[in-house]
């Protein structure tokens, strides 16, 4: 585990030294949420120091993703279990295809999915750049002071190693208080 995290702080850092339209953070800090209130969709604009103090879930998304549609139960489990702990989930949908970039057919998807939490939308992909993000869905735990502490990619269900692994992660930052 130790080797891995190791490579992900290189490849974080890596990240940081390519970008130029986005804005570069700290190797291990999650990159600034747009401010922009025109991106968020189940919320005001969000940002870091706003949501200090909590563990917040990243998932990056694309409504039209069957793997990321699989995984929306599981996220609504796990924030119905720790959200009056601490615990937060904002998404960050990150369309494949030109089709996925309209906030009015994202805002749809929202909403026949029941998912509750922010959502901030990524049309230009320049999130997902500064995360050094490849695969849809990723799922990134930020600690209670805006370091990235995970990275998880793929399908995600209650059942399944991976969604244990982040709840693990998930209740060990919540405990550290």
């Amino acid at each position: 585990m130790r080797i891995i995290n190791t490579l992900f702080a290189i490849l974080l850092s890596a990240t940081t030294s390519r970008l130029s339209a986005v804005e570069t953070f700290a190797a291990g800090h999650a990159p600034a949420l747009d401010p922009h209130p025109d991106v968020w969709i189940n919320s005001a604009p969000l940002d870091w120091p706003a949501l200090e103090g909590k563990v917040v879930l990243l998932n990056v998304w694309t409504y039209g993703c069957g793997n990321c549609q699989r995984s929306l139960p599981w996220l609504s489990s796990v924030r119905a279990k720790y959200r009056l702990r601490g615990f937060e989930i904002v998404a960050v949908h990150s369309p494949e295809f030109p089709w996925e970039r309209s906030r009015s057919a994202v805002a749809v998807a929202v909403e026949e999915h029941g998912i509750g939490w922010p959502v901030m939308l990524d049309n230009g992909l320049r999130y997902w750049t500064a995360l050094g993000n490849r695969y849809w869905p990723a799922f990134y735990i930020v600690d209670r002071h805006g370091r990235i502490a995970g990275r998880f990619v793929g399908e995600t269900h209650a059942y399944d190693g991976r969604a244990g692994s982040m709840e693990r992660l998930i209740e060990k930052l919540l405990n550290e208080g």
